[in-house]
């Protein structure tokens, strides 16, 4: 059996979850979520948890039982805490300012640069810092993604949009001449 998918999922105060054949349904003070359920993979939700098991043990079902578990423990952890990202940009002249449901990027090029913002997804914007959060975990990871799409910071100067915790691997750049003496 799955190590990952064996563990039951604890809900939390407020959290509820249905589930039927083809539809996971996690709704919490958050927002509600829905995923597709997964062919083999049943789901059976009890009063303060939820169990994951599968029909049988083929592999591509073994690999399904995990997956499932983790995206319901997503879910649930999404509903009732939610997810945050943080986004920093760096460089002269390089800034974001919100205009409606779009974000308008001045980075460098001989234009503006915009970007809509999904439903779901909320946006506040610190100088150089944006801090995206979403009770989705992947649809936050795809828009911090997109985000940092549009300037990859560059290794020579560190110039562009980068996540917070990101390391960036730094250039020295030309070495210079060596002397001939």
């Amino acid at each position: 059996m799955s190590r990952i998918g064996k563990q039951p999922i604890a809900l939390p105060a407020g959290v509820s979850v249905t589930a039927d054949n083809q539809m996971v349904s996690v709704s919490g003070p958050k927002g509600n979520l829905t995923q597709s359920s997964l062919p083999g993979i049943k789901i059976a939700s009890q009063a303060d948890q939820v169990l994951v098991t599968r029909d049988s043990d083929e592999p591509s079902t073994r690999a399904k039982h995990g997956l499932m578990r983790a995206l319901i423990n997503n879910m649930v952890l999404g509903v009732s805490q939610g997810y945050e990202k943080k986004l920093e940009i760096s460089g002269v002249g390089y800034r974001v300012q919100q205009v409606g449901s779009e974000l308008k990027f001045a980075l460098g090029f001989s234009h503006e640069v915009t970007y809509k913002i999904p439903e779901g997804v909320n946006v506040t914007l610190e100088q150089n810092f944006i801090t995206l959060s979403s009770p989705d975990k992947q649809q936050i990871g795809q828009v911090a993604a997109e985000i940092r799409s549009l300037k990859k910071p560059e290794p020579y100067k560190g110039k562009g949009i980068k996540f917070v915790d990101e390391r960036i691997i730094r250039k020295s750049g030309k070495s210079g001449k060596e002397a001939t003496a």
